[in-house]
């Protein structure tokens, strides 16, 4: 089944190498290109994609507003927002709106690959860099709570009843905001092995997507943030 996907970014040449990236991925067929969120209606109008990617800064309508007016009028699209910006409100702004995803511009060809096909599939992806801040700040913010409560925040425990001792190690990386690439890279084994055991953590904890398996482990203790 092909994935139809629009790009919509005020800057040709990115438009183009991301054109390029994604269409090494015979899955995806990048349907249409615009260079400014007013145009996203349009082209979904037009050419019905499964995943718009929009970029945050556009000169008349920014990628967060053009995603709020794309999903109210065609919820069924996966939108998915390109960005420079790390900072954790950027994020959070653009995932209240109803963005599947949210990625950095830094990140390499496989990355964006496998991105949209997470986001395609019905899941949400948020760049590794950007899922450790907002771990450590949602371990900011419970620490604040156990502090004013009094009680000792419990020692981490190692998930083991439920993964096995290189999954655990995995998911600890997942949480320090690595991707697949640095974590193979960390415990010397390849990255098709790390993606094999990601899906083996994500369907062993019952979560869709790699932010969400982090989240669930910080609630449970399972993982350090450092």
């Amino acid at each position: 089944m092909t994935t139809k996907i629009v790009i919509i970014d005020d800057h040709q040449l990115f438009r183009e190498g991301v054109k390029r990236i994604l269409e090494f991925e015979k899955s995806f067929s990048v349907v249409a290109e615009g260079e400014d969120g007013s145009d996203a209606l349009e082209l979904v109008e037009t050419h019905q994609p499964d995943v718009v990617l929009l970029d945050i800064n556009m000169k008349t309508t920014n990628g967060i507003e053009a995603t709020r007016q794309l999903l109210e009028a065609y919820p069924e699209t996966k939108a998915m927002i390109l960005s420079i910006h790390d900072d954790e409100a950027y994020v959070t702004h653009a995932l209240k709106t109803g963005a599947s995803g949210y990625m950095l511009k830094e990140m390499d060809s496989d990355e964006l690959i496998e991105a949209v096909k997470i986001v395609a599939e019905g899941g949400s992806y948020i760049h590794p860099k950007i899922t450790h801040k907002l771990v450590r700040e949602y371990r900011r913010l419970a620490n604040q709570q156990i502090n004013s409560q009094g009680y000792q925040q419990p020692e981490v425990q190692i998930p083991l009843h439920l993964l096995t001792s290189r999954e655990c190690e995995v998911l600890q990386l997942l949480a320090d905001g690595k991707s697949n690439r640095a974590i193979g890279e960390t415990l010397f084994i390849s990255e098709k092995t790390v993606k094999n055991h990601v899906s083996n953590i994500l369907q062993k904890m019952n979560v869709n997507d790699r932010t969400q398996a982090v989240v669930t482990a910080i609630k449970n203790g399972w993982v350090e943030v450092r």
